[in-house]
This record gives C-alpha cells, structure tokens and sequence, in this order.
C-alpha cells in the first residue's frame, strides 16, 4: 500500500472554485483508478482554506498512474495559481486496516 497525507492552503477568494474542482479529482480517482482505495478531502476545522488529503493507492505505480488521468491534470491545471503556501506531503505505509482488508470505495 502507499498512501498520502496532503496540506493544502489555499487562498480565501479561490475556496469554493478549488473545492469544486478537487471534487471532481477526488471522484474521478475513485470511480476510474483501480489502484485507488481511499481519497477523503477534509476541512481544517478552524482554517477552512486550509484542505487536508487522505489518499491510498495499491502501490506507489497506482500513484503515479494517478498522475497522469484526465481528471488530475485538469484539477491541476485548474488550481496551479490558487494556492497561499507550498503544499505538504506525506508518503505513508499503512499498518491498519492489513492490506488484505481494503476494498474498493464506491462513489455517491
């Protein structure tokens, strides 16, 4: 497994455009990657420009392959001038739920 914790500020004017469009990276990437497992968007509860993402993937190869969709490169390309701070990543191993447990999300 491979799986990524995300910090993302972006600025105020941009929110509801960046929110829309990471939507559609986010629902994308679990209706179309079959290496996708998780991709969670969260609101800092007392910044709300400040984004938070959870993602994991089969291994890093699904990732990458994540990289190249339609729906990432339009969200990035879309939000590339919208953002207040140099984002944050986290490469992670999960250790609980086993790899064994994940399942594919399905989306609303």
């Amino acid at each position: 497994m491979y799986a990524l914790l995300v910090t993302i500020r972006i600025q105020p004017e941009h929110r509801a455009a960046f929110i829309e469009s990471m939507l559609d990276d986010a629902r994308g990437s679990v209706r179309d990657e079959p290496g996708c497992l998780r991709f969670d968007v969260l609101t800092d509860a007392s910044d709300p420009n400040t984004i938070y993402l959870y993602e994991v993937y089969r291994d890093r190869d699904a990732f990458e392959a994540h990289t190249r969709q339609p729906h990432y490169l339009r969200w990035r390309d879309t939000v590339k001038d919208w953002y207040a701070a140099p984002t944050q990543v986290v490469t992670c191993t999960p250790i609980f739920p086993p790899d064994a447990a994940w399942a594919k999300p399905t989306v609303a």
